[in-house]
Order: C-alpha cells, then sequence, then structure tokens
C-alpha cells in the first residue's frame, strides 16, 4: 500500500508554521519543486511505460476502469490510480487518501512499483486539484482522455475558466494521443491543443459514434463498426465511458472482438450506478457528486408508476457550498421521498450543510426527513420502499470512510451497509 510517509508529515507540520499569505505567494514553486523531486527521488519511473491521463468532472473513474479492464484482457500487465482505489497487477487495494489523485511523492513510489512489477500500462485519473498542485510534472504522459466537463471545485480554483485551464494542462504536456469527447460543449476548449493522433468519440458526432443506440437504467445496446455490444451497464453516460475506453483500445491496437467481450463481462462498477439489489425494490448506489451528475441519475432511474426515494448529503464540509440548494432543487423535483443526511462534513456544522440542501427543496414537496445518521437514514429510506420502487443513495459510491470534525476519518462502506440492512429485513 502506498502510506503516508514522514516526509509527509514533515511537510505537512511545516506547512502549518508558514503564514497562508507566505505561503500562498511561494506556492507554485514549492508544488514544482515536490513534483520533480518525487521524480528524481524515484528516477522518472513512468519512461518505459505508456501512462493514460483521463481527466473530466464526471465519468473519470468507470472510464479508468473500462480501460483497465480492456487491456488486461488484452494481455497486458495494468496498473490504475482512482477514486475507485489502486491497482498493480492482481494487486488491489482502496484509496483512503480521501483524494484520487495521490500526492507527488506517494505517486511517483506508486508508478516505481508498478515499473518494477513490470506493468506496460498505468491508467490514472487526473484531477484539476492535482494538476493545479502540480503533480502530474515528472510524469510521462502517452494518451490524455476527456470525458467532459462541468462546473466543479470553484471555491478552489477561484473560476470556471481557472477550472477549464488547470483540465487543459494535461492535454498540453501529453503529445502523443489525445481522446476526446465531441458531445460536449467544452470539447473545442481541449481539441485546440496538438497532438500526433487525435480520436474523438461521441453519441451524435466524433470518430467512434455508436449506432442503433438503446439505452436503459441497467442496460444499454449499441453497434460499433461490426460489433453490437450488450453492455451491462446502465444510462447514455456509461455508453459514453465505454467510447472513450473503446477509443482507447484503438490506439493501441486491440482487436474490437476483445473490446466487445470485455465490456460485456462487466456487470457494474463500484459505487458508480451499482444496483445492489432489483427486486422486489431495486437500491442504487453512485458516487453522483455534482449537480449535473445527480440530475442525470435520478432521470436515469425515474419511471412512471414507480416511486424514487433519495437518501442525499452534499458536498464535502468546506467545499462547493453552491451545489447545496441545486441538489434540493434537483431532489424536489425527481424524488418522492427524500431524505437528507450526512456526507462528509469535516469541520463544518452537519445541521447548517443540511439548511442550505433544504433550501432548494419547493416548499411544497411534504416528503422530506433528515436524520444526520446516514446509516439510519439508509435503514429509513428501504424501510420506506415498497415492491416496485428505488432507493438511490449518491454521495460517497464506493469510498470506504467518512471524514468528520477534527480530522477524523471512520471506515464506511456504502454496499456493505445496504446489505447488511437488506439481509436483517429479510431474516
Amino acid at each position: 500500500m502506498i502510506r503516508e510517509s514522514a516526509l509527509d508529515r514533515i511537510l505537512y507540520q511545516v506547512k502549518k508554521l508558514i503564514p497562508r499569505s507566505v505561503f500562498g505567494f511561494f506556492q507554485p514553486m514549492y508544488h514544482h519543486l515536490l513534483a520533480y523531486g518525487g521524480a528524481l527521488r524515484y528516477g522518472f519511473p513512468s519512461r518505459g511505460m505508456k501512462v493514460i491521463g483521463v481527466t473530466g468532472t464526471k465519468g473519470k473513474s468507470t472510464t479508468v476502469y473500462l480501460i483497465t479492464k480492456i487491456l488486461e484482457d488484452a494481455g497486458y500487465s495494468v496498473a490504475a490510480i482512482g477514486s475507485l482505489g489502486f491497482k498493480i497487477k492482481d494487486k488491489t487495494w482502496p484509496n483512503t487518501l480521501k483524494m484520487t489523485m495521490p500526492g507527488r511523492f506517494r505517486l511517483q513510489k506508486f508508478l516505481a512499483a508498478a515499473k518494477k512489477a513490470g506493468c506496460q500500462y498505468v491508467v490514472l485519473e487526473v484531477t484539476s486539484e492535482g494538476i493545479k498542485q502540480k503533480r502530474h510534472i515528472g510524469i510521462l504522459f502517452d494518451c490524455a482522455v476527456f470525458t467532459n466537463l462541468h462546473k466543479e471545485h470553484l471555491e478552489s480554483h477561484g473560476s470556471l475558466e481557472q477550472y477549464i485551464k488547470a483540465k487543459q494542462e494535461l492535454f498540453k504536456v501529453t503529445e502523443h494521443a489525445h481522446i476526446l469527447n465531441a458531445d460536449d460543449p467544452y470539447f473545442g476548449s481541449f481539441n485546440a491543443f496538438p497532438s500526433e493522433k487525435k480520436t474523438t468519440y461521441g453519441i451524435n458526432t466524433g470518430d467512434v459514434r455508436p449506432e442503433g443506440l438503446e439505452s436503459h437504467e441497467d442496460r444499454s445496446t449499441f453497434t460499433l463498426g461490426s460489433e453490437t455490444v450488450h453492455l451491462g451497464l446502465g444510462g447514455t453516460f456509461n455508453v459514453l465511458n465505454s467510447l472513450a475506453a473503446w477509443s482507447v483500445g484503438m490506439l493501441y491496437d486491440i482487436r474490437p472482438a476483445g473490446m466487445k467481450k470485455t465490456l460485456e463481462g462487466i456487470s457494474s462498477v463500484p459505487g458508480r450506478l451499482e444496483f445492489i439489489q432489483k427486486e422486489p425494490f431495486a437500491v442504487v448506489v453512485d458516487y453522483a457528486h455534482t449537480p449535473d451528475s445527480l440530475e442525470t441519475v435520478y432521470k436515469t432511474l425515474k419511471h412512471d408508476g414507480r416511486k424514487l426515494i433519495c437518501i442525499l448529503g452534499a458536498a464535502g464540509g468546506g467545499r462547493d457550498k453552491w451545489k447545496r440548494p441545486e441538489f434540493g432543487a434537483i431532489a424536489g423535483r425527481y424524488c418522492d421521498e427524500i431524505f437528507l443526511t450526512d456526507e462528509d462534513p469535516y469541520d463544518e456544522e452537519p445541521n447548517a450543510i443540511l439548511d442550505q440542501v433544504q433550501s432548494g427543496i419547493r416548499s411544497d414537496h411534504t416528503d422530506v426527513h433528515r436524520i444526520l445518521d446516514r446509516k439510519e437514514a439508509i435503514r429509513a429510506a428501504i424501510g420506506a420502499a415498497r415492491p416496485g420502487d428505488t432507493v438511490i443513495i449518491t454521495g460517497k459510491g464506493s469510498e470506504v470512510s467518512m471524514a468528520l470534525a477534527g480530522g477524523v476519518k471512520i471506515p464506511w462502506s456504502e454496499e456493505e451497509i445496504v446489505r447488511d440492512i437488506l439481509a436483517s429485513r429479510s431474516s
């Protein structure tokens, strides 16, 4: 496992001693030096491996997961990093860092371990915060993938323009291959950067485009060239994620028949529109952490005559507070019954977070409950479900901890909690 090192602890203590204004001035230099220092310490390990960076607001984790499976099934040794966890060949372990893209020394140490293990490919989630802190420097990227872009992390970056610029950095430093979602409104902002090879994909336009698309909440069917794919993942967003992964496979000359077999063998991605149960009522877990992704998930699961019961938290304490009323407004439009609860409050007052979420719910929505204990909120929502209903739990997905006040992290598994509650109901 990639654990916190003595250097991590020393740097954290040093930063605490430096006045914020002083550190802010020297911060870019600090991040540059750490990034190059980490790469130098571990001998620039990305050299000799093909590193695939996936960036975007949504879909990064699923796309990394699908690319990894396609490469592995084609016979390659693969390492992967993202919010779903760490992987070096057959060894996997959870990401407990509360950051999708590890810090510079951790990241370079992981790459060195992957190289030592004989990995040929590394698939990496590249975040805007990671780029802002220069964690990508010292990594030789062979391919950059753009999934989509929506308003996110504005409190960290200062503006949407700065957020976009951070994402664009990956494409500036990747010279060989770019794979881009041509359907996204911000496609042009990423297509502007040159590369030796460029592939576009999309449902409506692009080099890789499906024919005969049929998309449902838990499956999709589409044709790419001579191959008809029966995907066990629901929603058009998962079709787009699959198209991105397919485009990467094409780049590395993987046979379409092999990619079809791989995609058809995947029935779920942990914490991403993951059906824990389908009958007699559905229980679904999803990471949805932006207003757009929340609305997409609700639209996918909403059906006439079927009650949609939602367990909803909000962005982690202190972050992206603008989302909270929007989350409430979206839940108010789509959900028949709403359970508001904790997500990752950190040091912020949990009830204040819920107040902001609830402020967006329309005043005539009468079926709203507030239960701070997230496990009890899930239990109550499942208890309210009847045959044919759908319970959707958003916000944490496959995360393995919950962040509370004072730096406390408690172990957490949405899937295990749901399964335990369902088992206790049936016993």
